[in-house]
């Protein structure tokens, strides 16, 4: 399969700052917002025919200095068969799909380039419950209740009902915009929690939040029995880890209930998923699993505006995994999906802080959704210390958009 993966995309709240600088009128600014970004895009899965066609665009085109379309350079044939990189503006591109779209046998490669204009746009609003989540401006808190004895970051603390309804409502009162409620822990090693003990740990905490707040609820499961009862009983989306893979029925529940479901990628199962992760390509095969995990949930009658994605950080990769996926985290915006994230203080932070233990990774779990909020490749960062995450991104998030330069900018610089 051809995939297209955008290595390098100029985003247009960084050009507009310089177009303001220059003065153009407002019609020019727009014109090049729209014609002028610059984009370098990994293509692997290429046929030799593919390869020939974007080779030969570039070699016979006729504009001076070849500018027509954009640059082609070619992957090594022998040891990576398939590949290659294509750099220039998003004109270039748009006549690399035009033509492409008039050949049969290149649709393929124009529906994976069409594609990676995603990754330019925030995704659409996600209705839950009586809220919407409108993404681009800033990113979105999840806070974590887990009702479990065993999770590996505040284990048995909110087990009893009353004590995780009132965890759950302190994350409320502190500005989380979801709250996702677990009764199973994923911590590595993990065994699997029998549906009827998830539920008999969920619903009560359900049901004491939804008295009380209205702030939106997520399941953390990959049961549909678990689904069922608890998108019943009035939680609004599901979290599935598996991305719908261990329990096919889970994708089936959430069409029926019009809820919306969250898809993780994972290797292997909590119990299994630390030893020895392998990869050839990170990213390439965490976009593969995510594709695959969306197209099985459309088909099971899931709305493409009711999913979301997460990568996994921590399910079935190293520490080194872990960081290369989050430093590429924009390559998933050709799903055309939001984006969900979770750092919190997971075992990598630890590793990368001299083995800090989980009570004493707050600095760590900020300083990471402060670089992705900062990046804008995460639209909601699952947390368990709400009110300081709010503080951190509220910093990154308003260092990613800042327009006031000065007079010459159009506004004066504020305070």
């Amino acid at each position: 399969m051809i995939r297209a993966r955008p290595v390098r995309l100029d985003r247009s709240a960084d050009l507009a700052p310089a177009f303001l600088r220059l003065g153009l009128p407002t019609p020019a600014r727009e014109y090049l917002l729209e014609k002028m970004p610059l984009l370098h895009v990994l293509l692997t899965g290429l046929a030799r025919e593919q390869g020939r066609f974007l080779a030969d665009l570039f070699a016979n085109c006729a504009d001076p200095g070849r500018e027509e379309y954009p640059a082609w350079v070619a992957g090594d044939q022998r040891s990576r068969p398939g590949t290659g990189l294509l750099s220039g503006r998003k004109e270039q591109f748009e006549r690399v799909v035009a033509r492409a779209r008039e050949l049969p046998e290149q649709a393929g490669l124009a529906e994976a380039l069409a594609r990676v204009w995603e990754a330019s746009r925030a995704p659409a609003p996600l209705a839950l419950g009586g809220r919407t989540l409108t993404f681009g401006a800033r990113t979105h808190v999840m806070g974590v209740v887990n009702v479990t004895p065993d999770s590996f970051s505040d284990g048995g603390r909110y087990l009893g009902t009353e004590a995780a309804v009132a965890h759950g409502l302190r994350l409320a009162e502190a500005g989380a915009d979801l709250l996702d409620l677990g009764a199973e822990s994923t911590r590595p090693g993990a065994l699997p929690v029998p549906a009827e003990m998830q539920l008999a740990r969920l619903l009560p905490v359900i049901a004491g939040l939804r008295a009380r707040t209205d702030v939106p609820l997520s399941v953390d499961t990959t049961l549909a029995a678990v689904a069922r009862e608890t998108l019943a009983a009035g939680a609004v989306l599901i979290n599935d880890i598996s991305g719908g893979l261990f329990d096919p029925a889970l994708l089936s529940v959430v069409a029926e209930a019009g809820a919306a479901c969250c898809l993780m990628h994972i290797q292997g199962t909590p119990e299994t998923m630390q030893r020895e992760p392998h990869y050839e390509d990170v990213v390439d095969e965490v976009l593969a699993f995510l594709e695959e995990r969306v197209a099985r949930a459309l088909a099971a009658g899931v709305a493409h505006e009711r999913l979301l994605v997460d990568p996994g950080i921590g399910f079935g990769k190293t520490l080194g995994h872990n960081l290369f996926l989050l430093r590429r985290l924009g390559e998933l915006r050709v799903l055309g999906l939001p984006v969900l994230v979770g750092t919190s203080r997971k075992g990598f932070l630890g590793k990368l802080t001299g083995g800090r233990p989980v009570e004493e990774r707050l600095a760590a779990s900020l300083g990471s959704v402060a670089a992705l909020a900062a990046t804008g490749a995460a639209d909601i960062i699952r947390v368990h210390d709400v009110a300081e995450t709010r503080d951190a991104l509220a910093v990154a998030d308003a260092l990613r958009d800042a327009l006031e330069g000065g007079t010459l900018y159009g506004r004066q610089g504020g305070t």
